[in-house]
């Protein structure tokens, strides 16, 4: 990128709708039914749900309605009592001939094009009671969201809210092994290895049985040494070496929100894989006379003052090409070679033009090996290179797990995409950040590897531009599930890294609103 990022534009299908289904008993009496989720059948599965009889008369029919809104196309259902064969019906509104005996159960079940469990239950005209998680009747109310309270190098501490009703304990799973139970709201989990990540829900139990799972929480124990001394939660901005309609400014007045300043950028040579770097003629000029001797001192008063400075290879116009061990190897040692010459303290990858995971992969660890474990790497991809683990910008992350630090993502000119539940969302909203973010942090990534890439205000993008506050509603959302959209993510991510915005220069352009507001707000999260 020169002057904005590149746009990409998706033709996607309209956004899949999600489908209220009510359900109703149509036998009188007292109402005393319990209606619960007994469990999940899979992607695409609304679940099977279970009626508990509590009436002194026994329900003897009740419907299953999908409220659709009008215009919009009905889905295919299938349903069955599951003591009988399943029937495809292609109509609003199913309804269901049987039994339920005083005190007896009856479980059922339906797929439909959307998602999300049945509402507003009623049977015999009154609300159910009970809820739609699984669960036992009589057993504890599900406990609240976990969050991680406390960390090391080897233990991760989870603190929640207490059930309702009778609790004898609390059990904490890893996926479905039980690794701690208590009768208090915390737990420690120890003998964790170093910098691992770890997620957790939380049952309360008592005689009746178990509670429904709470939220899932993911945390990752101390002792990650990629990426030296950066804040746990920072501020990535990146810095123009060269000028165009945005503010210009020397490094060293780069505004002091800015935790990493990313060097735009180093570019190609006529050797395959080498990377050269250089200040600007242009905003040498523009900048009275800037030379390369000033830009390393820059460098030193930003380190002077707490920050890290890396240089960003690529952008819209990149050419670096590496493909091969050779062009690896050139790739390595140039870089290697910029470090030690500007002092920077790692490399940014940010090539919009395409990539070979495989041989930048390799490039990456050998630059590790050579500038050792403070070596910063990050990954600036468009939107479109994380939608999939088979494409090469998350290939690469993937491969350089190990030593990556982050990856910031470009939030912004990629029009419409899918989020992590299949659905469609718009850029320019909360909800397209997190339900993207979602793709990363449910498939392989650490939550402190992945960071939001948003455009810094008027200017600095072509479209995708939010205000600083909906960012900060997407990191709360994401680390706390608090301040969300119509997204839900499917647990919290307390780790996750913070943001980075294009750019320092464009920021400044637009009274530095975004660094001001963001800046302060990653130190609220956990």
């Amino acid at each position: 990128m020169r002057f904005v990022r590149r746009a990409v534009f998706l033709g996607l299908s309209a956004l899949l709708l999600a489908l209220l289904v009510p359900l109703q008993a149509l036998a009188a009496g007292a109402v005393t039914a319990t209606f619960t989720k007994s469990s999940d059948w899979g992607s695409g599965y609304e679940g099977k749900y279970t009626i508990t009889n509590g009436t002194s008369a026994a329900i003897s029919s009740w419907k299953v309605d999908a409220d659709v809104p009008a215009g919009t196309s009905v889905g295919t259902y299938w349903d069955s009592l599951l003591t009988s064969s399943g029937q495809h019906v292609t109509f609003k509104n199913r309804e269901y001939n049987g039994t339920v005996a005083a005190g007896a159960s009856v479980s059922f079940g339906f797929v439909a094009s959307g998602s999300g469990a049945p509402q507003n239950c009623t049977i015999n005209g009154a609300a159910c009671t009970g809820d739609s998680g699984p669960g036992t009747p009589g057993a504890p109310g599900t406990p609240g969201p976990p969050s991680v309270s406390g960390r090391s190098d080897s233990s991760l501490t989870l603190t929640w809210t207490a059930s309702s009703g009778t609790v004898t304990g609390y059990r904490v799973y890893e996926g479905t092994t039980v690794r701690a139970t208590t009768t208090s709201t915390s737990a420690t989990l120890s003998g964790l290895a170093a910098c691992t990540s770890h997620s957790y829900t939380v049952k309360a139990y008592n005689s009746a049985g178990e509670s429904a799972a709470s939220a899932e929480v993911s945390g990752t124990t101390g002792g990650c040494t990629t990426g030296g001394p950066l804040p746990k939660h920072f501020l990535t901005g990146y810095w123009h070496d060269f000028a165009n309609a945005a503010a210009e400014l020397k490094l060293a007045d780069v505004p002091s929100e800015y935790d990493l300043v990313a060097v735009a950028f180093g570019e190609a040579t006529t050797t395959r894989g080498q990377v050269t770097f250089a200040v600007d003629p242009g905003l040498s000029s523009s900048l009275g006379g800037y030379t390369d001797a000033q830009f390393k001192a820059d460098v030193q008063t930003l380190h002077s003052r707490g920050k890290k400075v890396i240089l960003s290879v690529g952008g819209q116009n990149g050419a670096v090409q590496v493909s091969d061990s050779s062009s690896a190897n050139a790739f390595a040692d140039s870089v290697y070679s910029l470090m030690q010459s500007y002092g920077f303290d790692g490399v940014d990858i940010d090539l919009e033009n395409g990539l070979n995971a495989t041989y930048m992969g390799q490039a990456l660890h050998s630059l590790r090996t050579k500038a050792g474990a403070n070596l910063i790497v990050t990954m600036a991809p468009q939107t479109i290179d994380m939608q999939s683990t088979g494409g090469s910008y998350f290939q690469l992350a993937l491969n350089i797990k190990d030593i990556l630090t982050v990856v910031h993502m470009q939030y912004y000119n990629s029009g419409s995409m899918l989020g992590c539940d299949q659905k469609v969302y718009s850029q320019g909203t909360e909800d397209f950040i997190t339900a993207l973010a979602c793709i990363q942090l449910e498939n392989g990534l650490r939550a402190d590897q992945v960071s939001l890439g948003l455009p810094a205000g008027s200017g600095a993008a072509g479209g995708g531009v939010v205000s600083p506050s909906t960012v900060n509603n997407a990191l709360d959302c994401l680390a706390k599930a608090t301040n969300c959209g119509s997204f839900k993510p499917p647990h919290t991510y307390p780790d996750i890294r913070g943001a980075m915005t294009w750019s320092v220069n464009w920021d400044v352009t637009n009274g530095n609103g975004f660094a001001k507001t963001v800046r302060p707000h990653l130190d609220t999260l956990p």
